[in-house]
């Protein structure tokens, strides 16, 4: 009887220091998604809007694999996804300028008391804000800082220096990398602030992206058709499925554009 307990206590302990360590490594990962993701108490959500964004995001990247597979590639598979993830930032880059101009515009045009309804509910979003930003920041600021030569009069200190260098890029990396996905997919939280915002920010966002793209040179020998075909699909779609989020809005709800601002 007693043997059987220890086993047991044993690989409990075991599941839990899996279990422990695990957390830890999603650490960056489980913070950005607490930061970047919408939390307001009382915000509307719908599943059928979050099925059909998430049916958006999974036909995208089986159509970008398709397309990878079935063409030949005139750049090299890392080339390709270098350039994928400076898109991503771009994405991100933009965000930080169109999510504040159309919060501004928002707040503007809301009558009263709406503005200071909104600006009660800005905290979501300068959190996603910030946090992106300061993690960008605080990556740039390390980079000198990873020096070996700014250390070499520390003496032992260079290790320790090192070492908490190496714990920040560590941590700052995955949740910089897992900020940039989650507040180009939420908006910077502007559903925070309204349900409205989201379906309105996200197709001047996918415009302006593929605005950017038209300069790219193709990253794989295909047809022109099919070219264009890439090129006009994700703001197409992203703008259909902003339109008809606003009709579900409004006919499932009663929420409107002129409702949010009071007209």
């Amino acid at each position: 009887m007693s043997t059987c307990t220890r086993g047991t206590r044993s690989g409990s302990g075991s599941a839990q220091r899996r279990g422990g360590c695990a957390g830890f490594l999603l650490l960056p990962f489980s913070l950005a998604a607490r930061v970047c993701r919408p939390a307001r108490a009382g915000r509307l959500t719908d599943e059928g809007i979050e099925r059909a964004q998430v049916a958006r995001t999974a036909i995208g990247f089986v159509a970008t694999a398709w397309l990878l597979f079935a063409y030949p590639l005139r750049e090299s598979a890392v080339t390709i996804l270098g350039g994928k993830f400076i898109e991503l930032l771009i994405s991100a880059g933009l965000l930080l300028v169109l999510v504040p101009i159309a919060l501004a515009v928002f707040v503007y045009a809301a009558r009263p008391p709406g503005p200071a309804f909104y600006r009660a509910r800005m905290r979501g979003p300068l959190v996603a804000l910030g946090g992106l930003f300061g993690t960008a920041l605080l990556l740039v600021l390390a980079g000198p800082a990873a020096d070996l030569a700014h250390w070499s009069a520390w003496g032992e200190f260079w290790y320790v220096a090192q070492l908490l260098i190496g714990v920040l890029y560590l941590f700052a990396l995955p949740f910089g990398l897992a900020s940039a996905v989650l507040c180009v997919h939420h908006s910077f939280r502007t559903a925070d602030v309204h349900e409205v915002l989201p379906p309105l920010v996200s197709p001047v966002l996918v415009w302006a992206m593929s605005a950017v793209q038209l300069f790219d040179a193709p990253s794989v020998a295909a047809p022109l058709g099919v070219r264009l075909l890439f090129l006009a699909a994700p703001p197409l779609s992203v703008t259909a499925l902003s339109v008809w989020e606003l009709r579900r809005l409004r006919v499932r709800y009663g929420v409107t554009l002129r409702g949010a601002l009071g007209r």
